[in-house]
């Protein structure tokens, strides 16, 4: 059974950082795409990026434009997990965060699709404090 368990978010005034963690069990995920999405209350789910193995050494990432520069996504293979290391947080970064795998690869058009994406953590709540 697969599950991914998220967790690093609270609470952070504006300009602060917070590192978020996405830990996957059941099966290895070392070469699949992983994603980040988050919702803020009555907004729909939002791609925030993705990383995907793509046979270099180092794994091809893509981000939302509202976090490029200031969030990284990375991950550990051999603990299947994926981290997203969120800096210079803004009030508008509040919202619930979500982990998600694709079990099959995505091509361009589906990658910022939470449609697309087959498993998903319980999300984890990041508040930016003004």
């Amino acid at each position: 059974q697969v599950q991914l368990v998220e967790s690093g978010g609270g609470l952070v005034q504006a300009g602060g950082s917070l590192r978020l963690s996405c830990a996957a069990s059941g099966r290895s995920f070392s070469t699949a795409t992983m994603a980040w999405f988050r919702q803020a209350p009555g907004t729909e789910r939002d791609f925030v990026v993705r990383i995907t193995w793509n046979g270099l050494p180092t794994d091809y990432a893509d981000y939302a434009d509202f976090v490029k520069g200031r969030f990284t996504i990375s991950r550990d293979r051999a603990n299947n997990t994926v981290y997203l290391q969120m800096s210079s947080l803004k009030p508008e970064d509040t919202g619930v965060y979500y982990c998600a795998v694709a079990s099959r690869w995505l091509r361009a058009t589906e990658i910022h699709t939470g449609r697309s994406y087959d498993y998903w953590g319980q999300g984890t709540q990041v508040t930016v404090s003004s």
